[in-house]
């Protein structure tokens, strides 16, 4: 099964609580509501340095993600 590249997902125990599921490697979760993120794979230190490069782009991804699907649901 394939899954998209982002998810959005809420909980009713998180009511002001907006989390995005990032499906590709680094898999990852965020949450709006604080940016707090949540990282799904175990990484190396070497992994470490990439990973520090990537992850504002991959956040502001699903930052945008978020707002394009806001955006559709106000239409």
């Amino acid at each position: 099964m394939e899954f998209p590249k982002f998810l959005l997902g809420d909980n009713t125990d998180y009511p002001n609580a907006i989390f995005v599921v990032h499906t590709d490697y680094p898999r990852f979760i965020i949450n709006l509501e604080n940016d707090e993120v949540e990282w799904l794979e175990d990484f190396t230190k070497e992994d470490e340095a990439e990973l520090q490069a990537e992850a504002e782009n991959l956040i502001e991804e699903a930052t945008a993600f978020y707002d394009r699907e806001i955006a559709r649901y106000e239409e």
